[in-house]
């Protein structure tokens, strides 16, 4: 998303990128040495840490991949005043903070380890899922395999790819911390989470929660054995002998006597509550079941729910209906998440959204660890909420589960008493965790998006660079975007030339090729340019008072609720004779020549049914602005192949193209991010209506 959107905002102020991505298949469009050499400014926008390396001497502008989403506008006029990166940890000012916080560095190494650790899930998952459908068969221990036979093997494949999956997950979290020397550490530490009951006969075992303090611990003791100062003759072995060797020691002991006791004493003592639990209402009982299932997915909690319903099975069937009612819903109301709302995840998630959906049908809990690993405050409640529902219903209608496994396929294997009211405990269940999910998702997004606008008033308009051959300079402005790693992680770069010459920026996960001096650039000319007295003051023919936006250069004279033109070319010039109207346009037929040669270097649709094209010509006298809106949309060339619906038209002088151009386009396409802006802005009923929207655009 941040690739598309970066890219977007770039083709609307008429630059041209290249864009290196790396996600889940690896890097693409990989940069080459020329294209980091000849960059003017890099823009960074990433969940994980980056190497900064190949960008010394470049500016460099560091941010969330969230900006690269939200503000790609603003983030590529930024860029040019970005400190310049020295290539030993400095930078030639204070950080290139592009106005958001930058994540944390633990953050990114969860990140890391969620990015390394999806494969191991989805083709673990698939596999198991596969050789239960096709090979497995009900037993009173389980769903099980003739031993030997080809789906049996198949099986025992997805069960190594299970085991593999918290060790990587660990690993590569300690990896980000502390390099190659912590991914040893972080590796055993991990399958010590997977399986300290079969290491050292602990109780249960610590499943991801585990996994993830593992990682962190082993991450962090590494970076501070490597503080330590030892004699030269020792320096060469202490990555690849000394510190895996210490810190391996270290945290084993340490996970063994005191993380893995308490794990235990909490499993056993819980097991004999839980126990006590079954007289209980089935509803209380069913709900508590379900909690505690969609809590750790692995971890001692939902091990000790399910064993307990697997202890009663034979003597109270309900019990383990309740645990397999909810033992799905955490994978399929996260598949399920990722399809309502596809733009709150990357495309690795939506991917990773489709998998899990396939593993809940055949109770593989375990697809949902990804997005709890990821995002476990959102996540991990709206799960438990969801399974509790799912147990709840499943407890009050009696349904009972002869087999030791959940999910949807033990009922195709004759498993369940009271089949219909198993699966509705399992829709209404799936349903309260995607709807949670997303819910808890778009709050902190909006939280966070509140946090990166609000100080925006109080930074001062980025001056346009560029100077010209004894005159006007040219700026070419340059952006790109990363696409996101799993679990919403990515990269992005932006370049700024000063001389208007061709520009290229790389970043890991995304570049950006600013091409073409005075496309859609800056320009710094001293001149100063004003409305008429009219639109700048917002006054109505009458002289009644209109409501200013975008500093007056937009008013109802320039808006038109319903647009007669059906293709661009026409959408085009009755716009321009509609802002002919304010006297600020001298020649309308040469605005539509200037806005119609703009248009074939390169649409101005910006994708999600929007579309803002733009002139810089002396046609006009005065900066202004129009809005008009397409009930059936016009074919506009957007990347996402949206018909334009919402369409603003900007025009400016060529002497004022520096800043309010590009001041009203960063305006613009940080507000037009905002899905309810949209949506307000579509369903105004008339201009007035549609001018009180546009109003709180600042």
């Amino acid at each position: 998303m941040a690739a598309e959107k970066l890219a977007q905002a770039a083709a609307a102020l008429g630059i041209e990128m290249k864009v290196e991505t790396q996600g889940s298949i690896g890097a693409e469009n990989v940069l080459t040495d020329n294209d980091v050499r000849d960059a003017d400014g890099i823009i960074i926008a990433a969940d994980k840490d980056v190497a900064l390396d190949r960008f010394a001497g470049k500016r460099v502008l560091s941010v969330p991949v969230a900006d690269g989403i939200h503000r790609p506008a603003q983030l590529i006029e930024q860029v040019r005043d970005a400190p310049v990166h020295r290539g030993d940890g400095a930078s030639g000012g204070s950080a290139g903070s592009g106005g958001g916080k930058e994540r944390s560095v633990a953050y990114k190494a969860l990140m890391n380890g969620v990015s390394h650790m999806i494969p191991f899930v989805v083709v673990g998952g698939l596999l198991l899922a596969v050789s239960i459908a096709l090979g497995g068969h009900s037993t009173p221990k389980g769903i099980e395999f003739d031993k030997g036979t080809f789906w049996f093997y198949v099986n025992a494949l997805g069960g190594l790819g299970f085991k593999l999956m918290l060790p990587v997950f660990s690993g590569y979290i300690a990896f980000a911390l502390g390099d190659r020397p912590a991914l040893v550490p972080g590796m055993i530490g991990g399958f010590l989470a997977y399986d300290g009951m079969g290491i050292y006969g602990a109780d249960a075992n610590a499943g991801f929660l585990g996994a993830i303090a593992t990682g962190f611990l082993a991450g962090y003791l590494v970076r501070w054995i490597r503080k330590v100062k030892v004699p030269k003759f020792v320096q060469p072995i202490m990555p690849i002998i000394v510190i895996p060797i210490v810190s391996t020691l270290a945290l084993g002991m340490f996970y063994i006597y005191v993380i893995g006791r308490p794990i235990s004493w909490g499993f056993t003592h819980l097991t004999s509550w839980l126990n006590g639990m079954t007289g209980s209402s089935a509803i209380v009982l069913g709900a508590l079941i379900g909690l505690m299932i969609a809590f750790d997915m692995g971890g001692p909690v939902n091990k000790t729910a399910f064993l307990v319903a697997v202890g009663l099975i034979g003597t109270n069937n309900a019990v383990m209906g309740m645990a397999a009612a909810a033992i799905p819903v955490m994978p399929l109301g996260q598949g399920l998440a990722t399809l309502l709302r596809r733009k709150l995840y990357s495309e690795q998630e939506r991917e990773t959204g489709i998998a899990a959906l396939f593993m809940g049908f055949f109770g593989i809990s375990e697809g949902a660890i990804p997005f709890a690993a990821a995002r476990p405050a959102q996540v991990i409640p709206a799960n438990m909420l969801g399974g509790a529902v799912a147990g709840a219903v499943a407890g009050m209608a009696g349904v009972e589960d002869s087999v030791p496994h959940g999910g949807p396929v033990v009922s195709l294997f004759g498993a369940v008493g009271g089949a219909a009211m198993f699966f509705l405990a399992i829709a209404m269940g799936t349903a309260v965790t995607a709807l949670t999910t997303n819910a808890l998702i778009d709050v902190k997004s909006r939280r966070e998006q509140g946090r990166r606008e609000a100080p925006a008033a109080l930074v001062p308009e980025p001056v346009p660079v560029g100077v010209g051959n004894g005159g006007v300079g040219d700026g070419a402005n340059g952006g790109a975007g990363g696409a996101g790693d799993s679990a919403g992680t990515g990269t992005g770069a932006a370049a700024v030339d000063s001389a208007g010459a061709a520009a290229r920026a790389t970043a890991d996960g995304g570049a950006a090729d600013s091409a073409g001096a005075g496309a859609d650039a800056a320009e710094s000319s001293g001149a100063s340019t004003a409305t008429t007295t009219a639109d700048r003051a917002g006054a109505g023919p009458s002289g009644q008072a209109l409501p200013e936006v975008l500093a007056g250069y937009l008013t109802a004279r320039t808006v038109k609720v319903e647009l007669a033109a059906r293709e661009k070319r026409a959408a085009i010039r009755e716009m321009a004779e509609m802002l002919g109207a304010t006297g600020n346009v001298r020649d309308v037929d040469e605005l539509v020549r200037v806005a119609l040669a703009r248009e074939a270097r390169g649409t101005t649709g910006l994708g999600e049914e929007i579309a803002i094209p733009h002139a810089k010509t002396d046609a006009v006298s005065a900066p202004v602005v129009g809005f008009a809106r397409s009930a059936e949309g016009i074919e506009w060339g957007s990347v996402d192949g949206t018909r334009a619906r919402l369409i603003f038209m900007i025009s400016v002088p060529e002497a004022a193209a520096g800043d309010e151009h590009l001041r009203i386009l960063a305006l613009l396409s940080r507000k037009l991010m905002d899905t309810g802006f949209r949506g307000r802005l579509a369903g105004a009923a008339d201009e007035a209506a549609v001018l009180e929207v546009l109003r709180e655009i600042q």
